[in-house]
């Protein structure tokens, strides 16, 4: 199964994944990169996978409709154009011969899934699958623009859990500006450090810096590692009222650090 991100606005990724004769995208804000992709590939589109409703995600929907040979797959709690079939924690999205598990992963919307692809006899460079959205970046998170730090803190927690080598398909180039800040919060981090050189080498050349994985955010993302010393007391320091004993104060303090850096 090939992974492709296809690039939209300024920032976004669309994934596709095809098996040479069709293809499911996710998250298609505009249908232009996708029809393209599926013209030059000579694809079918077998379906879609939605992770929230943010129009950057959801604003190609109506013009992909027409091009569309199977369902396309939301979030039950969240407004998406109709017709589409709602999904709620624990259900599973079938296409292309492969499952999807839903995680429920509320903090950036109030509604947002996510979508967990684990192979059950795994083959080489067959690593599971993470379809985020805007939930998890690479070393960084979405804003919280519906929901709490209590319920950002516990969607990354959920994340986090997913086995080390997942691969991270969220939906934005954000990289080197979140390791900007990452580098800020954590400065003794050797991880994070080489990570940014090989990010700048991959953006210099115009190469995504994605699918991250789920070992590497562990090592490099400051919002999922509030319960690490060195990134607690950095909060602490930045706002004295954030316990460093508490990962959920450490995450809040964080979000709103990040929120404010320039």
């Amino acid at each position: 199964m090939k992974l492709t991100a296809l690039t939209a606005f300024a920032d976004n990724y669309i994934w596709m994944l095809d098996d040479g004769q069709q293809a499911l995208v996710v998250d298609p804000g505009d249908a232009t990169p996708v029809l393209q992709a599926l013209e030059a590939r000579s694809l079918l589109l077998a379906g879609i996978l939605v992770t929230h409703h943010h129009p950057d995600h959801v604003g190609g929907l109506a013009a992909l409709r027409p091009h569309l040979r199977g369902p396309i797959f939301g979030p039950a709690q969240e407004a998406i154009p109709e017709p589409y079939t709602p999904l709620r924690a624990g259900d599973h999205a079938q296409l292309l011969g492969m499952d999807f598990r839903v995680i429920e992963v509320p903090g950036h919307t109030a509604g947002h899934i996510a979508y967990v692809h684990e192979p059950a006899d795994e083959p080489a460079n067959d690593a599971p699958l993470l379809f985020c959205g805007d939930t998890l970046f690479s070393a960084g998170c979405g804003r919280l623009l519906e929901g709490t730090p209590e319920q950002m803190h516990d969607s990354l927690t959920q994340l986090a859990a997913l086995p080390p080598e997942t691969r991270v398909c969220c939906a934005h180039e954000y990289t080197l500006s979140n390791l900007r800040f990452a580098r800020h919060v954590e400065p003794g981090n050797a991880a994070l450090r080489a990570h940014e050189a090989w990010a700048r080498v991959q953006r210099e050349r115009g190469e995504p810096t994605l699918p991250s994985t789920i070992a590497v955010e562990r090592e490099i993302n400051p919002f999922l590692r509030s319960s690490v010393r060195a990134v607690a007391e950095a909060a602490h320091h930045h706002e004295p009222q954030a316990s460093p004993d508490n990962p959920v104060a450490v995450f809040a303090a964080l979000r709103q650090w990040k929120n404010d850096f320039r």
